[in-house]
Order: structure tokens, then C-alpha cells, then sequence
């Protein structure tokens, strides 16, 4: 059966490209998608899924039934663009200024349409049910996710697997990890008030930019000199605001930034140590702040048997010498919250090529894909669904 859906993908690979293209020329923002979730339900309507629309919001997940009973198995894709000015100058680029598919979610959304058509023509074989998870804001803290899950997207549901296009990895290669894999991503900002006056008379002054400054060379010792080493964290600070006339001293800085995390321990720990250090700070300096810390995204841990399971699929079908271990990355993904209620495993699938010039980050304003990537997460995903509700089936059996 494996074989026939993986020849079926091959088959219908231009449409998946079709399909990407039209959702990357109509970016929608996190909590703006409407016309992206519309499309995706009819798409599923037209193939005999059943579907559900407004799940925790935008959301819509369809649900297939197989022809023979079993447990269920959930893949996920998200479905939001970005607001960023597009610079590709591809044929199909963005229609909206200042909207743009930068992360590969256009091509996350084709590959699991393309692969749900596929897999209801086959809906007879199908021993178990595979539910089809569209997920909305992705990009934008509280994200889409939670809400997605506490409307129930996962009743019922035994495992669940997804994947990120990544241009990282090249074209060909699938990347796991049988524990961490994305971190925790929070916010910060800080707010620093001193005494503005006179640029030429400073000593009469409490210098928000030197404060400021002072604040964000400490901040960059919290992780060095206070956090085990063997413990994966990082403290940036991404934006800093002060000042306004050349002759000015500056009253007020605003530091903004992000921290990294995949231990709860290290990231309560690197919470409290940065109030230590801006307190510190701003008292020698006679200044006053306020502290603003807001948790996102927790870490994505894989289960490890979930993960055997994709490896032991994507090895049976491909060479196993593209599919290996990936080390952690500190980028954030909402896909913790799928793990943290039903056990499953979340990989990457290579989707750089440096021949063709496709080795723009994520979020990047000339960011795209290799789109032959969308095929070969296509027959991952389609792979270890299998493989798992087989697993599952087994186990319940051998119970029986």
C-alpha cells in the first residue's frame, strides 16, 4: 500500500506545487487568515474528508476514517505568513505588500493537502483514522496551537507527527531527534527611566542610553557565567530605543529582546538572574526600570518511541543515510503544545539547495523553498502515519 501512495505523491507533485504557489502569492497574517482556512476546507471537502472549520479559532481539521478499524494518528501543518516585504522576485511572489511566506508554511499547507487526497483514494486500506491538523498563527505568541488543542483537535488522537521545511538541511535530508529538538522562545522588554537634560551639561544628567547600555553588556554574562554549560540558553537583546535630538541627554531606553530555553529550571533561573542584574544595574547608576517577562512557546520534546517510528519508516523507504540525528536548534515552534497532550515526534525535512541559491534564512525577505522538499515530506509524513497506526494496531492486538 506504502508503495502505491508514495507512487501516487510522485504523481501528483505538480499539483502540490500549484497549490504552494497560489497560497504563497496570498499571504495571511497570524489571526488574519481567512481566505488560506476557506480554501484548505474545501480542498478537503472536495476529496470526501470530513471537516471541521473554526477550530480554536481559524482552524480547520478533516478528518479520514479508514475503511478498516484502528487507532488514530493526527498530522499537523500551519498555514500563516509573516509581516515582511517580499524580495524574491519569483514569478509567484506575494500580491500584498508586506505580507510574506518566509518560513515554508505554504509549502507545510500543500505537502498535507496533496498527501490527505492520496491517502482518502486509499481510505479502504486504511486501518485506523488519520486526522488533518491546519493550524492557524504559528508565528505569533499564543499561537494557534493551544487554542487548536484545547478545542479538542486532538480527541481521540493516539500520536501525532509534523514537519518543518528547512532550508538548513539540504533537499533530501530529514533531521530528527528522539528528545529536544525546538526551544522554549520568550519575550522581554525593559524599560529604563533616568533624568534627561542637557548634552552639554551631563553631570547633571542620569543617562538612560549608558544605563541602557550597561544593562545590555550584563545581560550578556547571565547565561555565561551563571548557567550550567551543558545547558542549552540564550539572552538577546534584539531592539534598543533611546534619545531623540543630538543635544539631548536621553531620560528614557527601551530594551527589548528574546530568551532561549529548553529546561524549566534554566529558564526560571535566567528570569530571576536578569532582574538580579538590571536591579544592580540600575541602582549603581540612580536610575529606575521596569522588567516585563512573557513566557511563549514551551520546548518541543519528542517521545522517543514516536521518533523510533519515523526513523524505522523513513529508513524503510529511503536511504537511511539521509535520515539522521539532528542536534537541537533554539528556534521556537508551537508544535510543543501538540506534544505536551498526546505523545509524537516533530522533524525536519531538508528543504535548502546551495546550487540553486536556496540558502536564505527563515524570515528572511528572499526566503523559498526547494520545492521537491514538499514531495519528500509528503511521503515522510505519509510513512510513519502508516507505520504507526500499525504499531498501534499491533500493540492493541497483542493486548487483545
Amino acid at each position: 500500500m506504502l508503495n502505491d501512495i508514495l507512487s501516487r505523491l510522485d504523481e501528483l507533485y505538480p499539483e502540490m506545487i500549484e497549490l504552494r504557489r497560489e497560497f504563497h502569492a496570498e499571504p495571511e497574517l497570524s489571526y488574519e487568515e481567512v481566505h488560506t482556512p476557506a480554501k484548505i476546507a474545501e480542498y478537503l471537502r472536495n476529496i470526501g474528508i470530513d471537516v471541521r472549520t473554526e477550530v480554536g479559532g481559524r482552524g480547520v481539521v478533516g478528518t479520514l476514517v479508514g475503511g478498516k478499524p484502528g487507532k488514530t494518528v493526527a498530522l499537523r501543518a500551519d498555514f500563516d505568513a509573516l509581516p515582511i516585504q517580499e524580495e524574491t522576485g519569483l514569478p509567484f511572489a506575494s500580491k500584498h505588500p508586506g505580507k510574506m511566506h518566509a518560513c515554508g508554511h505554504d509549502g507545510h499547507t500543500a505537502t498535507l493537502l496533496v498527501l490527505a487526497k492520496v491517502l482518502a483514494e486509499r481510505k479502504a486500506d486504511v486501518e485506523g483514522t488519520i486526522v488533518f491538523i491546519h493550524q492557524f498563527a504559528e508565528e505569533l505568541a499564543p499561537g494557534g496551537a493551544i487554542a487548536m488543542v484545547n478545542d479538542g483537535c486532538l480527541d481521540g488522537v493516539d500520536r501525532i507527527f509534523g514537519t518543518h521545511l528547512w532550508t538548513p538541511i539540504p533537499k533530501g535530508k530529514v533531521g530528527y531527534s528522539y528528545d529536544r529538538l525546538m526551544a522554549a522562545a520568550d519575550k522581554f522588554d525593559i524599560n529604563i527611566t533616568g533624568f534627561g537634560g542637557h548634552g552639554a551639561m551631563p553631570h547633571q544628567t542620569v543617562d538612560a542610553v549608558i544605563v541602557g547600555s550597561a544593562v545590555s553588556l550584563a545581560l550578556q554574562q547571565v547565561v555565561s557565567r551563571n548557567v550550567d554549560p551543558l545547558e542549552p540558553a540564550v539572552v538577546t537583546i534584539a531592539s534598543f530605543h533611546a534619545g531623540g535630538a543630538f543635544n539631548v541627554v536621553s531620560e528614557v531606553a527601551n530594551l527589548s529582546g528574546t530568551v532561549r530555553t529548553f529546561s524549566k529550571t534554566v529558564q526560571e533561573q535566567i528570569i530571576k538572574r536578569m532582574e538580579d542584574v538590571i536591579k544592580g544595574v540600575c541602582d549603581a547608576y540612580g536610575a529606575s526600570y521596569e522588567f516585563h517577562y512573557s513566557k511563549g512557546y514551551p520546548a518541543v520534546i519528542n517521545h522517543p518511541e514516536a521518533t523510533e517510528w519515523l526513523k524505522q519508516s523513513s529508513e524503510s523507504f529511503f536511504d537511511s543515510a539521509n535520515v539522521y540525528e539532528v542536534p537541537p536548534v533554539m528556534g521556537g515552534e508551537d508544535f510543543s503544545y501538540y506534544l505536551q497532550k498526546v505523545p509524537g515526534a516533530f522533524f525536519f525535512t531538508g528543504a535548502g539547495n546551495e546550487q540553486e541559491g536556496i540558502t536564505y534564512p527563515h524570515h528572511h525577505p528572499k526566503f523559498t523553498i526547494d520545492e521537491e522538499s514538499m514531495l519528500i515530506a509528503a511521503k515522510h509524513l505519509g510513512a510513519v502515519a502508516l507505520y504507526a497506526l500499525a504499531e498501534l494496531n499491533a500493540a492493541t492486538e497483542a493486548v487483545k
